[in-house]
């Protein structure tokens, strides 16, 4: 059987405040190849924590945190920031879109601070463009698009890499609806393509198109049906 995308076993997190702060309480997930899967949950729950977990910008406490079957708590500082380069892409609430670049040259950033060879980067920008329906707007400044077509641009920046995990934190918070269900069906269509794709939300709206739920309280994973 193939390794899981995710796989966390007994995770904790805690932090040395006054007093101390259980962020994580031995949290279990486990997140197939080709899932898509929301987390939810109200602002305080641990949702944060976990992303940063989860994208390996954080490490825990306690526990095993495997990603595409290598066990990332063992791992030095550049062992996981290469890592996460090569597996995880990422999508935000802003879009983090340089406005004096066009839309071809912000995807091709996605490689500057990687190890990615020079050779083919703008055939490989122009790649990820088609993929999200952006292909026509590749001479554009970020400024000329709606919000949803600059999120577009972001997903395409994060597929760049072709990860293993499209890793998303509240990616239609800044969208109005008509361009919410525009990423959305993007999603869909990604996930279709056999990307694992995991979304931290508070909407319901984002919450309800992915296959799976987990509700996060107090840091405690539970599986919605």
């Amino acid at each position: 059987m193939p390794e899981p995308v995710i796989e966390l076993t007994g995770v904790c997190r805690h932090f040395s405040t006054d007093p101390p702060v259980r962020a994580l309480d031995n949290v279990d997930l486990r997140v197939e190849r080709g899932d898509y899967l929301a987390i939810i949950g109200p602002s305080g729950s641990g949702k944060s924590t976990l992303l940063n977990v989860l994208g390996l910008l954080d490490s825990p406490s306690s526990g095993s945190y495997r990603l595409d079957g290598i066990e990332t708590t063992t791992l030095g500082d550049g062992a996981r920031t290469r890592l996460r380069g090569a597996r995880i892409g990422f999508v935000f609430q802003s879009f983090h879109l340089l406005a004096h670049r066009t839309v071809t040259e912000n995807v091709m950033l996605a490689e500057v601070y990687g190890n990615h060879p020079r050779r083919g980067r703008l055939a490989r920008a122009e790649q990820a463009l088609q993929q999200v329906g952006m292909g026509h707007r590749a001479g554009f400044r970020p400024g000329r698009l709606s919000g949803g077509e600059r999120q577009r641009v972001a997903i395409a920046r994060a597929l760049m890499a072709q990860p293993a995990l499209l890793l998303c934190d509240e990616p239609t918070g800044n969208l109005d609806s008509r361009n919410t269900e525009a990423v959305l069906d993007l999603f869909d269509t990604l996930r279709e393509r056999g990307l694992t794709i995991l979304v931290i939300t508070h909407e319901d709206e984002v919450s309800a198109r992915a296959g799976r739920r987990v509700r996060i309280g107090d840091g405690i994973l539970t599986e919605q049906g």
